[in-house]
């Protein structure tokens, strides 16, 4: 079966189609998957093929039978066939079919060939039949000799008719075959087709399954990123944290590292202070023993002045 009409732009025509048996007004049902229909219905397809269905031949040898009739009906036969096989197998593979039809059009060809030949032969012996009849009709006179002409005649008639036999019987069987390989054909084609489908089928099954384990993939990969980042800015903050956490201890230390050298400063000030004082008591009471001679008075309190803080 062929595909839909489309469109010049891609998209199938919404226009709707008549059914392929001639004398059927009813139109296709709407496209679903698969293959378009040609037929609107299971019943018009088969009277449609019992139509294109070629007739069981003749019985050999009837006396009613006109052999050129025969040839006739059988070339009519075979271009029926031919015409059904083409048909059907418009939808398979081109070359393929293209090579199938080019082969019955070559057997329908040496078909018709082979009929015209019979035809000349039919013609000849009719000639040989009416110049019997005229040499049977001016030999009557002769007994004898119209005897032998009429024997002479019986078996030249004989001999036609045995060699038209022969070609019905050849014509006949040429026709069986050319039937027997349009069918093995299309069934080798339809095959064909069930197969495709099945690869397409399985094709689209891989192929769904890849986009769903790369949508798996893709959803892994975010997370991931997403924990990444997220670890990251955790990381940041424990670092700044800790950053911050440094700085005031440093902060603290380098305080008190001030605190303490200016109480040693302060410390150093006052002892340096003190040393004064003592050295002034002792020189005044070194200049009092040296002017007097007396006992030297009592040396004065010291006093420490108050740390600093």
């Amino acid at each position: 079966m062929t595909s839909q009409p489309q469109t010049p732009g891609g998209q199938e025509s919404r226009t709707p189609v008549t059914c392929k048996r001639p004398g059927c007004p009813n139109t296709l049902p709407a496209p679903g998957r698969g293959r378009a229909r040609q037929f609107c219905s299971d019943d018009c397809a088969r009277r449609y093929h019992n139509d294109a269905r070629i007739p069981a031949p003749a019985v050999a040898g009837s006396s009613s039978d006109d052999p050129l009739a025969s040839l006739e009906a059988l070339a009519r036969q075979a271009a029926v066939l031919i015409r059904a096989a083409r048909d059907q197998a418009a939808s398979l593979d081109p070359a393929h079919v293209r090579a199938q039809i080019a082969e019955a059009e070559a057997a329908r060809r040496r078909a018709e060939a082979a009929a015209v030949t019979a035809d000349a032969r039919a013609a000849e012996s009719e000639a040989e039949t009416q110049a019997l009849a005229e040499a049977l009709d001016a030999a009557r006179s002769a007994a004898t000799a119209a005897g032998t002409d009429a024997r002479q005649a019986a078996a030249a008639a004989h001999a036609a008719e045995a060699g038209l036999a022969q070609l019905r019987r050849e014509t006949t069987a040429q026709i069986t075959a050319i039937q027997a390989e349009a069918s093995e054909q299309v069934t080798a084609a339809l095959q064909e087709t069930a197969r495709s489908a099945r690869e397409r089928d399985n094709a689209l099954a891989a192929a769904r399954e890849t986009a769903h384990h790369a949508e798996t993939e893709v959803s892994r990969a975010r997370q991931a990123e997403t924990d990444a980042r997220d670890e990251t800015s955790r990381v940041r903050d424990d670092a700044a944290r800790e950053r911050d956490a440094l700085s005031a201890h440093h902060r603290a230390q380098l305080a008190a590292a001030s605190t303490l050298t200016a109480a040693e400063q302060a410390r150093a000030q006052r002892a340096e202070q003190q040393l004064e004082i003592e050295r002034a008591d002792r020189r005044q009471l070194t200049g009092h023993i040296t002017a007097n001679g007396t006992q030297p008075p009592a040396p004065r309190k010291r006093t420490t002045p108050a740390p600093r803080t």
